[in-house]
This record gives C-alpha cells, sequence and structure tokens, in this order.
C-alpha cells in the first residue's frame, strides 16, 4: 500500500461528464493510490472538467480530451469506460492489446453467453474472445477472480442490489428458484444524464410507477448469476418503479422456502456467515428494514431480512447507492482488488445522515 500510495496507479475515465463518470472522477481523485491522467469524452471534448461540474473547482484540474486510444494507453494503467451500452466492446480489446486494465460500467461485458447481449442489446459483436475473458466485477461474489483479472464487466445497478440479497438464498439451497420475484425501486439518476421526458422533475415528482415491466435488460443478467449461484436455468420475475428522489436503490426479493421450519434468526446467522468477508455488507438486526438513505454516497449495501411463517415464504430487502454500490464505487472496489489493495480504500463507509 504504501509503495503504491508513493507511485500512484494512471488511470483514465472515458465516459467522464455523465454521472458515472463524476462519481468516478470525485472518488478517483481522492484515492490515496490513484491518479487521474486522462478524461475522454465527444460531447465534452475540449471543455475542462471543473466547467461542466464546478464544485470540482481544482480538484480534478483536466478537460476533457477526444477519445483516442493511443493516447490512452500511453497514460495510463487502468482505464474506466463509463459509457452508453455498445461502446465499450469497441474499445476495450485495443486497450487490452496495449497493456492496460479496463473496468466497463455498461453491459457489454457483462454476459458469457454474447447471444444473449445481442438478444437483449442489440448490435452485431465481434469481440467473442474478449468477452469470454471478462470478470463479472460483484466481489462479493467473485473476489479471487477480480484479483487476477484485466477485463472487468462491472453490474448494472439493479442486478448488484438484487444479487447481494438473493446469493445466500440460492448458493445454500435455502429457496426455490423458480419462486423468485423481484420488485425494485430506483431513483432518477438511474437514467443518467441525458434528458428524457419521463425523468423531468414534472413528470417523475409526487408519483411513482413502474416501468419496462417483464422486459427490462437487467433481468438476463440477474438470471445469469442466479443461474451460476443455483447450478441450474433460473427466470425471475423482476419489475422496476421510478421513485421521485435522486439517488438509491430498493430491492424487495421474494422466494419460497425449501425449508418452512427456518425462521428469521436462522437466516440472519446465516446471512452474516456468507458475508463475513465482504466488508461493504451490512446485514441487519431482527425487524430492521433497510433504507436507501443509510447508503446514500457510500458503497455499501444494508441488507434486512424477514420470514412469512404463513406463506412459507422469505422476503430479503436490499438497499444500496445506484450510482455508488450500483455503478462507480463497486468499479473502484474492483480497482483495489486488482491492483492489491485493501478493497476499501478510497470509498466512503457510512453517509451523511439525514
Amino acid at each position: 500500500m504504501g509503495d503504491l500510495a508513493s507511485n500512484p496507479i494512471s488511470v483514465g475515465i472515458i465516459g467522464a461528464s455523465g454521472y458515472g463518470g463524476v462519481q468516478l472522477a470525485r472518488l478517483l481523485s481522492e484515492h490515496p493510490a490513484a491518479e487521474i491522467t486522462y478524461l475522454g469524452g465527444e460531447s465534452s471534448a475540449g471543455k475542462r472538467f471543473s466547467d461542466i461540474y464546478p464544485h470540482f473547482g481544482t480538484q480534478v484540474p483536466l478537460a476533457i480530451e477526444a477519445i483516442d486510444l493511443e493516447e490512452i494507453a500511453s497514460r495510463c494503467q487502468v482505464v474506466f469506460l463509463s459509457l452508453p451500452n455498445g461502446l465499450a466492446c469497441e474499445m476495450a480489446p485495443t486497450l487490452l492489446a496495449k497493456g492496460c486494465r479496463v473496468l466497463d460500467l455498461s453491459a457489454d461485458y457483462r454476459f458469457t453467453d454474447l447471444s444473449v447481449y445481442q438478444d437483449w442489446y442489440g448490435g452485431e459483436r465481434q469481440d467473442q474472445e474478449v468477452a469470454a475473458e471478462a470478470v463479472y466485477g460483484l466481489p462479493e461474489l467473485y473476489r479471487d477472480r477480480i484479483q487476477s483479472a484485466r477485463l472487468i464487466g462491472c453490474p448494472g445497478c439493479y442486478p448488484t442490489a438484487s444479487l447481494l440479497g438473493i446469493a445466500p438464498l440460492l448458493k445454500q439451497g435455502l429457496a426455490q428458484p423458480e419462486t423468485l420475484i423481484i420488485d425494485a425501486k430506483s431513483g432518477t439518476s438511474g437514467g443518467g444524464r441525458v434528458a428524457k421526458t419521463p425523468l423531468l422533475l414534472a413528470e417523475a415528482d409526487n408519483s411513482l410507477a413502474a416501468y419496462s415491466v417483464a422486459r427490462h435488460r437487467h433481468t438476463p443478467e440477474i438470471e445469469q448469476i442466479c443461474g451460476q449461484l443455483a447450478r441450474q436455468e433460473v427466470l425471475v420475475q423482476f419489475t422496476p418503479h421510478l421513485v421521485p428522489m435522486v439517488r438509491g436503490i430498493l430491492s424487495t426479493i421474494y422466494a419460497t422456502m425449501r425449508d418452512p421450519g427456518l425462521v428469521r434468526d436462522d437466516l440472519i446467522t446465516i446471512y452474516n456467515a456468507f458475508y463475513r468477508s465482504s466488508p461493504w455488507v451490512t446485514v441487519l438486526p431482527n425487524g430492521t428494514y433497510p433504507q436507501t438513505k443509510w447508503a446514500w454516497g457510500t458503497n455499501r449495501c444494508y441488507i434486512g431480512i424477514e420470514v412469512d411463517s404463513r406463506t412459507g415464504r422469505v422476503i430479503v430487502m436490499s438497499a444500496i447507492d445506484n450510482l455508488m454500490k450500483g455503478q462507480a464505487a463497486q468499479a473502484v472496489q474492483c480497482f483495489n482488488l486488482m491492483m492489491g489493495l485493501e478493497e476499501t480504500v478510497g470509498l466512503p463507509q457510512l453517509s451523511f445522515y439525514p
């Protein structure tokens, strides 16, 4: 750690002006082992970062540059790609070939089967060999693989919240996989910084609505990891909702128990054991259910558990900040593991409250 702090790792952020990019800039600018040496973008190229986000002042004294992979590779050891889906797959192979490590925050490298990606996201892919090398960037499940990876496909925000709540159920065989139902709610920042009518204040405020019912793109990502955990094909019923707040996701998971004799205390004990080596997961005590505000601005996931003995179901509630544990902070957590650092380095531990 000392050597890395005195010889910082040079990092670049492509897509620096979006919500994911600005979280990365904030975290990496204060990271004791990292130095931001490149900020890239297209529409914002030529602008100083502090002109786009004036509150940064001199914290990040760089300008956004046009994307030049040769230049990026010459200046960066690690590159974060915070881009719309379908762009990272055009850049990552070149960056990897030039010796960079890459963390992709889009969906491009989350799938082991590219045909699934193409079915849900469209586009043609010619990078099958590179995609086969990618590691799914959920440290609580794939920590060992992340440590030796060159390419990380960082999870989506809904999958992060949902999978952390589901993982012990499927890994330990506690729930029937075919009964999984996920009801999730997200703040409007999940839609990104590009203007979209449903995300306007006049549209979203004082309202609550489901969207992409039975067809949200995060569904196959959740099913892929659930299948790996359960060692069988898993289909989930996933319904997302838009909540009139800026940040946060609350994912509520329902499943039928295999053993109806298990009670809440049993599951809390099992969850605590499952996440005993996961510093960013907090399993809450009896009768305490998570709130998104607790996770605001942190890389933490709060999990609450309840058992309904009347219906034989377990209810797991998982809360994260969608821009942090659901996006940029989790990418930095993966960066820490890739570079041999403690996975808590440079990441906020607790939110400001209220």
